[in-house]
């Protein structure tokens, strides 16, 4: 399919996504990298309580908390 083609359908609202390698698609800005962070254990079990208090993960938390700080000082 040319692309002036799908452009077409997705202007129209037609669902394009069997035109799309779902496997390779990216969010550019949001791709992940891994990293290492030590936490005192008083930290980690408060962590764990407080996600386990809203049924979300550890590392959810985490995510969230650091998010919503950075949101503030941006």
């Amino acid at each position: 399919m040319k692309a002036e083609e799908f452009d077409e359908k997705f202007d129209a609202g037609e669902d394009v996504t069997a035109y799309l390698d779902l496997n390779t698609i990216r969010r550019p800005g949001y791709e992940q990298r891994r990293v290492n962070v030590d936490f005192p254990i008083w930290m980690i079990e408060a962590l764990d309580r407080e996600a386990a208090r809203i049924g979300v993960t550890r590392q959810s938390i985490i995510k969230v908390w650091i998010a919503e700080r950075l949101e503030q000082h941006g």
